[in-house]
């Protein structure tokens, strides 16, 4: 089987773990596809993998044929995985090797038998829903301007507001007075946008949440919208420019372009065990149930 590999600089803690991954993957005599900047790092830290890898940097340097792709980080990684894969339909696998681990859901405790169960199809495929943001006055992020968590906005290098014209279908929503506001998908409830008081959403739903960032009127609140609107926003800022991310990728745009968010084309295909459960998931994550009293 043809597996692809994408991983990030971390601690050296977790050495011992991918090592023990890759003498897995060898043993199970998987042909294996490696990020280009993840390989030189591993060569640095004196990993040892099979001889029979290949590098890639992009989704066009795969073959047609691999299986999954292995996320090895943190939910970062993870969402840069799925950056890669794009439109491809690539399955993703993330192995949390970092702290919180809502997307990187398998423990590093646990690779042999989550290896074994991926290997014997032993596992579901859940479908994401991703977030788009285009304009018709520039090129954003080269082209790869989706996101699984969330787009946000942010004011720039003034300690002022800026102010977020939102069209609904071309219905005036709000004039969003606000250091800023996330658009998030199901998958982005709980990251960014929760810890601006926003809402969780369970994937599946088929909504949007947008947050405002610290409004400067405070009754304005976090609103659920379909997915399948289209989100027009017009940007007022007194420095000429504000921030743009689309999950880890940032860029600096003028307040003159107009931004259309929308649903992506495709979906991301997350590998998910057959012990996984989403609201599991959130209990552990989040320490729901348990008392504070006792710690």
């Amino acid at each position: 089987m043809k597996i692809a590999v994408y991983g990030r600089e971390f601690h050296p803690s977790v050495i011992p773990y991918v090592q023990h991954l890759f003498d897995s993957l060898a043993a199970k005599g998987a042909e294996l596809w490696i990020y280009g900047g993840f390989r030189d790092f591993l060569n640095e830290q004196r990993v040892v993998y099979p001889p029979n890898l290949n590098t890639f940097v992009a989704k066009e340097g795969l073959p047609a044929d691999v299986g999954f792709m292995l996320s090895l980080g943190g939910d970062g990684t993870m969402l840069a995985a799925v950056s890669i894969v794009a439109d491809s339909g690539i399955p993703v696998a993330g192995i949390n090797f970092g702290r919180l681990g809502f997307l990187a859901d398998i423990s590093k405790d646990d690779i042999e038998v989550s290896m074994e169960a991926i290997f014997r199809g032993d596992y579901d495929i859940q479908k994401r829903t991703l977030v788009s943001v285009e304009s018709t006055q520039a090129e954003l992020f080269d082209g790869n301007h989706f996101a699984l968590n969330d787009v946000t906005l942010f004011k720039s290098d003034s300690s002022a507001m800026i102010t977020i014209n939102a069209h609904v279908n071309g219905e005036l929503l709000n004039a969003y007075w606000a250091d800023g506001i996330i658009v998030a998908t199901p998958t982005g409830s709980t990251a960014y946008s929760l810890s601006c008081g926003g809402p969780i959403l369970m994937p599946g739903s088929g909504n949007f949440v947008i947050t405002p960032i610290s409004p400067h009127n405070l009754n304005v609140r976090p609103m659920v919208i379909s997915d399948e609107v289209e989100l027009v926003l017009d940007i007022e800022s007194r420095s000429g420019k504000f921030l743009l991310s689309c999950d880890s990728k940032t860029t600096a745009v003028s307040s003159d372009i107009r931004l259309t968010v929308r649903k992506a084309h495709y979906q991301a295909n997350l590998i998910r065990l057959t012990n996984y459960s989403y609201f599991a998931t959130l209990r552990n994550k989040l320490l729901w149930g348990l008392d504070a009293r006792n710690y």
